[in-house]
């Protein structure tokens, strides 16, 4: 190509993106409905229900495709001093959350994501006791 039709190509091309509503935007609001849901999980444990400071949260789903395979991902997680573990954005839909903290039994179950923001309480049990 010539010097003179990349720049007429490129100037095509700034136009377009000029004309575009999303340009210059910075503090553009999300759309209301995303199909994304904030979750938030919070675990405790005992009698007291006390927060469990460093557990290990593995969340697992399952992104469908319409050609491809469905991509199954897996996020690993630990929790703060107050119990709390804040995850990214997921898709809406079924969710494993799975949790694994020193001196409690292991947890694990499936969740259904359908709200924009969601908080999971979990309260862990003693383990089983051997002899």
């Amino acid at each position: 190509m010539n010097r003179k039709r990349v720049a007429g190509v490129m100037v095509w091309a700034m136009a377009l993106w000029l004309a575009s509503p999303a340009a210059g935007q910075k503090d553009a609001k999300p759309e209301k409905d995303s199909g994304l849901t904030r979750v938030r999980i919070e675990i405790v444990a005992g009698e007291k229900d006390q927060p469990v400071d460093s557990a290990s949260v593995y969340v697992k789903y399952q992104q469908e495709r319409v050609i491809l395979k469905d991509k199954k991902h897996e996020m690993n997680l630990k929790s703060n001093k107050d119990g709390v573990v804040r995850v990214p954005p997921l898709p809406r839909g079924k969710v494993l959350v799975q949790v694994i903290a020193q001196g409690w039994k292991t947890f694990g179950q499936w969740y259904e994501l359908n709200q924009e923001e969601q908080t999971i309480r979990i309260k862990l049990q003693k383990p089983p006791r051997w002899y």
